[in-house]
């Protein structure tokens, strides 16, 4: 996927606030505000931006506690991945799930109010879930780093885009 040196610069601005509207964007990058909008909107057609979201405040809104869930399921079939995959999609306190490679089958993160609001998570949606032969859950002390892409991801772009 060939990216120049305005795309890059577009992808930075928008890393760095999201927010920006597009004649400020536009002035960041050296673009008219029509033409800034019609680069993100070629952008986004072409899967390089796919989403903007707010960065919401858990602990203000009253979850303080991040569980990260393994999974282990009886059988690795197609139709029990499925199934879990169907279910789990449905758990309202799972924030994330992602298949894995190695011992666990599944990795979760849950997010909870607290301890006793998990406890209630874990007996009606976690152990609900099915084909789970095991379930091991570990709480996050505290968040150190919390990123959506690694901050080098357009390095290479960049030095190529000279």
């Amino acid at each position: 996927m060939e990216l120049d040196r305005i795309d890059i610069a577009l992808l930075n601005a928008l890393a760095r606030n999201a927010r920006a509207s597009h004649v400020e964007l536009g002035e960041q990058v050296g673009l008219s505000s029509t033409a800034c909008a019609r680069r993100l909107k070629q952008l986004e057609q072409r899967g390089v931006i796919s989403g903007y979201h707010a960065t919401l405040g858990l602990k203000e809104l009253g979850y303080s506690t991040t569980v990260i869930v393994r999974i282990t399921l009886e059988s690795q079939s197609e139709e029990a991945l499925n199934a879990f995959e169907k279910a789990v999609a449905r758990c309202p306190s799972v924030v994330q799930c992602l298949l894995m490679s190695g011992d666990d089958d599944y990795l979760l993160t849950v997010l909870a109010r607290d301890i006793e609001d998990f406890e209630h998570i874990h007996k009606g949606q976690l152990s609900t879930l099915p084909r789970v032969s095991r379930i091991h859950s570990s709480f996050a002390m505290r968040e150190v780093i919390n990123r959506h892409a690694p901050p080098t991801a357009l390095d290479r772009l960049r030095r190529s885009a000279r």
